[in-house]
């Protein structure tokens, strides 16, 4: 019943267990569902389509190998740049919140003096 009053009057936070989900939903789930969102656009719209299919053939005629792999390990060193900063940006708000909880602890009166043995 107390932990129940404590969640109720913001002494205990959910924040940590909910970044986490977060974390995963964004480290996972958004490249993902990008990816998806691109191939329904793909199909759900002919005109997306053939500019995109047009476009990957004249890349492919006009543009050397070296550099569309140049592009493509580009393309990859920002995209585990973002997951670095990602992951960052959770662990920064997972420390605050680990500081307020150390606090939190320092602010409140010692056991003894909440059990009257003084």
């Amino acid at each position: 019943m107390q932990t129940l009053i404590d969640f109720l009057n913001f002494r205990i936070f959910i924040s940590p267990y909910i970044l986490l989900i977060c974390y995963y939903l964004g480290a996972i789930g958004l490249p993902i569902m990008g990816w998806l969102f691109m191939l329904w656009i793909k199909r759900k719209f002919w005109a997306a389509s053939k500019i995109y299919d047009k476009s990957k053939q004249l890349s492919k005629e006009y543009i050397p190998l070296k550099i569309r792999i140049s592009f493509f390990i580009l393309f990859l060193f920002f995209f585990i740049s973002m997951e670095i900063v990602w992951r960052m940006m959770f662990e920064f708000l997972i420390a605050y919140l680990q500081m307020w909880e150390a606090l939190m602890e320092l602010n409140s009166p010692p056991s003894f003096v909440k059990n009257n043995r003084l």
